[in-house]
């Protein structure tokens, strides 16, 4: 009597029973494993299938974002008191959550491929703003030094009055960032230069001994190259999304 063996195994493994294969999922969302044993022994063990497995494979939260790389934050702008004042006592601090009557301050910095990944400032960005889901108009995002670092920041006041957003619960929103058109570009390469450690060059039979190494060169090009366009938007659990809350009522 043929035995029978059954599991869940995504991939390919050999073993001396039989070979075990399975279908990894090619995408993220829903998806159905399984499995499939094919016995080296077909006299005494027969094809065994796995019961199937509903699983949901996650989404990458960061997208795929190319050549423009985008990070994005959201802090509370200083000078808040009372109901209003941080949580903790520190302006500043990142955090997703807010209360109506707060500034929210949205923190941008990118780097640039095209560039050779160098740093998207006023001088090569064409344009950067943030829209918001329910606001009309866009928020330009301004570049500039802050304490002695330098990064994007754009500004949303919430309250009450006309004018301020005060729309509770999550804020949808969208980053874009616009490179400037340019005649010249930043291209990997390849050179050999002599292989060094600990400050000596090294030597193999008497000769120095080589090593490559990526570095990148300017590259002309003709018509000028159209600036990339990127945008960013949270993929995050709604949980950790940015979200305006009503403020707290004292207890009695």
């Amino acid at each position: 009597m043929k035995k029978s063996i059954s599991g869940l195994i995504v991939g390919s493994l050999t073993l001396a029973l039989g070979v075990l294969v399975g279908a990894a999922p090619a995408a993220p969302g829903p998806a159905v494993l399984g499995g499939n044993l094919t016995p080296a022994d077909t006299a005494k063990y027969a094809n065994a299938e796995a019961v199937p497995l509903n699983v949901k494979v996650g989404t990458p939260v960061q997208g795929i974002v190319s050549p423009i790389h985008m990070y994005v934050d959201t802090v509370l702008a200083s000078g808040a008191t009372g109901a209003l004042a941080p949580r903790f006592g520190v302006s500043c601090a990142v955090t997703s959550e807010f209360i109506v009557g707060q500034t929210i301050v949205f923190r941008v910095y990118a780097n640039n491929e095209d560039l050779g990944g160098a740093v998207m400032d006023s001088s090569n960005t064409a344009k950067a703003y943030i829209e918001i889901a329910g606001v009309k108009d866009p928020i330009a995002l301004n570049y500039g030094n802050h304490s002695g670092v330098a990064f994007w920041t754009g500004v949303l006041k919430t309250g009450t009055a006309t004018g301020l957003y005060n729309t509770l619960g999550l804020i949808s929103f969208k980053v874009t960032m616009i490179a400037k058109d340019t005649t010249s570009i930043k291209v990997l390469a390849v050179k050999s230069q002599p292989k060094v450690v600990d400050g000596v060059v090294q030597r193999s039979n008497g000769k120095i001994v080589y090593e490559s190494v990526r570095y990148y060169k300017d590259a002309k090009v003709s018509p000028p190259l159209k600036g990339a366009t990127a945008t960013w938007q949270s993929n995050f659990t709604a949980t950790s999304q940015l979200t305006l809350y009503a403020v707290p009522t004292p207890k009695a």
